[in-house]
């Protein structure tokens, strides 16, 4: 048996020599350090550790070793669609997914799409997603989503949802209870949130699906502050009628205003930013600039594959940017300059670990420290110019690193990709789930509406009037000398 095939058998792990980011204390670099693991959780953090006789030894030295990334709002049951909306508005998805053709979805195309993204995290060092999971029109598809989670060794938390019905709808059904008490079994791998938005209307008819996420002890995820769709009214709502929790997490939360901001404040929420998706999509501008002026806990997602990368390097660097671009234009419209940046890269990468594990409320995960959980990723690639020098390791996460540099992740102390390779994960399985999948969507909708969908209208783009009249500069500067 080779050691990549024995890395993920059990075995206790020692990464070597490692430059570790605790994650425990703002900016706390340890260099030289090993990190010893056994079992599930992390036994020692410290130079020059003695390794088990049966230890799987791991050479650290050069790379970078952080806590397993967590994505707090994936919707992996689109990942097969990956790339197709490239060039869609968030009109285009809605339409699209809400009310043409997310109900083609069969119980194993949400399997496909859900295995493909579960994945592809773990590939990407993200050890942890929630799975914000709203095309769970029938519980066979919620079944076939658990089905999928169950058979990847990574982390995770159903969002459930079900976009094809009111939430107080698909939380009274009795076959939605059934599929609760049968699947969600308080295993430490497999959390579980209701996902629903508030549409902001007086009535409140949301009112009677928060009743039944506190009946069952359970978050909800709703998404927040989405332009055009979701509003300050919503946040106003579940503040009267105090549903409104430390556990809440609010997606996005990109168009909302400061009274908003301090309700979520004041209750003790977090917003998940999907950086790539704000920018992109049109819920607003991505909002890291307020919440930090709010002081509101954030963690980072990356939303759905059918626009975005899925992985959290792209997310950690698009909010460096969006953040720090905000902070000059905000700077250079009253004539000032920006000399410090707000927003640091030890902080975003804060955000995709340890920001993560509180919005879910595992201070178990997130931190390289003894009795942690060993969610672990090590950043590490020899054969790349651009792993050395590390002379700044939370920028070198944050700006320089991408899925490739990942050299091993371990979940719960299982080793699950060693030395590039995923372990004991079968991708040609998961290809022809997916070419299944695609497949069935493309005959169902016809080739015309497929590539229609794939690509939308491009609007018609003026070109400004140029008061300038000569076409070649240079020409009619030699004319006049």
């Amino acid at each position: 048996m080779s050691e990549r095939n024995e890395a993920g058998a059990g075995r206790p792990v020692l990464l070597r020599g490692g430059t570790v980011l605790p994650m425990e204390g703002a900016r706390t670099v340890l260099e030289d350090t090993d990190v010893l693991v056994t079992g599930d959780r992390i036994a020692e953090v410290g130079p020059g550790l003695s390794a088990p006789d049966d230890a799987l030894v791991i050479d650290a030295t050069g790379g970078i070793v952080l806590p397993g990334m967590i994505d707090t709002h994936r919707h992996m049951w689109q990942t097969a669609l990956r790339g197709y909306g490239a060039d869609w508005t968030l009109t285009q998805y809605f339409v699209w997914f809400y009310l043409e053709h997310g109900k083609l979805f069969r119980p194993q195309d949400v399997h496909a799409g859900n295995v493909l993204a579960a994945i592809e995290a773990l590939d990407a060092g993200v050890t942890t997603v929630v799975d914000w999971s709203h095309g769970l029109r029938t519980v066979e598809h919620a079944d076939a989503a658990v089905d999928a989670l169950r058979s990847v060794p990574g982390r995770y938390v159903l969002a459930y949802g079900n976009i094809q019905q009111p939430p107080a709808e698909w939380t009274a059904a009795p076959e939605f209870r059934d599929f609760v008490r049968r699947r969600i079994t308080g295993d430490d791998l497999l959390g579980f949130q209701l996902a629903f938005d508030v549409l902001g209307d007086p009535a409140f008819p949301e009112k009677a699906a928060f009743e039944v996420a506190r009946e069952l002890g359970v978050p909800v995820s709703t998404h927040a502050g989405v332009w055009g769709a979701t509003s300050d009214d919503g946040i106003k709502l579940m503040h009267e009628h105090g549903f409104m929790t430390p556990e809440t997490i609010y997606v996005h939360a990109a168009s909302l205003s400061a009274d908003s901001y301090h309700r979520i404040a004041a209750t003790g929420g977090s917003v998940s930013v999907s950086t790539e998706s704000e920018q992109s999509a049109g819920q607003g501008y991505p909002p890291t600039w307020a919440l930090r002026a709010h002081g509101i806990p954030v963690s980072l997602s990356m939303d759905t594959s059918v626009w975005w990368s899925g992985d959290l390097f792209s997310a950690m660097r698009a909010t460096l940017g969006a953040d720090r671009s905000r902070e000059h234009l905000e700077a250079h419209a009253k004539g000032e300059t920006v000399t410090h940046a707000g927003l640091r890269a030890d902080q975003v990468v804060e955000w995709a670990t340890r920001g993560g594990a509180r919005a879910l409320g595992r201070d178990d995960l997130g931190v390289v420290a003894p009795g942690k959980k060993a969610d672990l990723v090590l950043v590490k690639n020899d054969r790349s110019p651009v792993s050395f020098p590390v002379l700044n390791p939370f920028g070198h996460v944050a700006f320089q690193a991408q899925r490739g540099d990942v050299h091993t992740v371990l979940v719960n102390g299982r080793v699950v990709k060693h030395e590039h390779e995923l372990v004991g994960v079968d991708l040609a399985a998961a290809r022809r789930q997916v070419e299944d999948t695609v497949a069935y969507l493309r005959a169902e909708m016809g080739e015309e509406a497929w590539r229609q969908g794939m690509n939308p209208d491009i609007p018609e783009t003026k070109i400004l009037d140029n008061p300038y009249t000569y076409t070649d500069y240079r020409s009619d500067a030699t004319h006049r000398l």
